[in-house]
């Protein structure tokens, strides 16, 4: 199987690639189908990667000192999964991310798509805007959590992730907004 350089052009409309911009990089992804419950990141294991979410979900999780397990993603493809710097501290990964249902994943090691961004402008643009986008996300989650209420983090999310309601498990959901199952389920019916 190969990825579509297409895919990765879609991934990010502010620095699209150019054809042969992106048939070079998704050339140097591995695609590959893996079953509901396959871990690609582990917390406290060395990690490397780079990870599109082709299609399928996936969460990312974090156990706390008692541990618990706490939702810090919730992903569905097409999508990017959070990047190697931004989930990896001195070479092992600070996450769990693990797939809830049957996915396709194009990997790439985080060093090779280093050195593929400082040879090619595109590419370190496209690498660079998808960072941002990254960056966009965590800040607007971080946000949410400390200056909304259960019902303004409800709100947050149907505006920015309309779907994941529909998609994800609400448990899951309760814990990446930063509230119980029971708390989020009475906010959903007074909604």
């Amino acid at each position: 199987m190969a990825l579509s350089p297409r895919f990765l052009s879609d991934l990010t409309p502010s620095a699209p690639l150019g054809e042969d911009d992106a048939a070079r990089l998704a050339g140097a992804f591995d695609l590959r189908r893996w079953p509901r419950g396959h871990m690609l990141a582990h917390q406290g294991v060395a990690d490397d990667g780079e990870y599109l979410l082709v299609s399928g979900k996936a969460k990312s999780t974090a156990t706390d000192a008692e541990g618990r397990e706490v939702c810090l993603g919730l992903h569905a493809g097409p999508e990017v999964l959070t990047p190697n710097m931004a989930r990896v501290s001195a070479g092992t990964s600070l996450v769990d991310i693990t797939l809830i249902a049957d996915s396709e994943i194009a990997s790439l090691r985080a060093d090779t798509l280093m050195q593929m961004m400082v040879e090619n402008a595109a590419i370190r643009d496209w690498g660079n805007a998808i960072m941002r986008d990254e960056l966009t996300r965590k800040t607007g989650r971080e946000w949410a959590l400390a200056a909304l209420d259960a019902a303004g983090r409800l709100k947050w999310l149907r505006r920015h992730h309309p779907e994941h309601e529909a998609r994800f498990p609400h448990a899951l959901i309760a814990s990446f907004l930063g509230m119980t199952p029971v708390t989020f389920s009475r906010v959903r019916s007074n909604l």
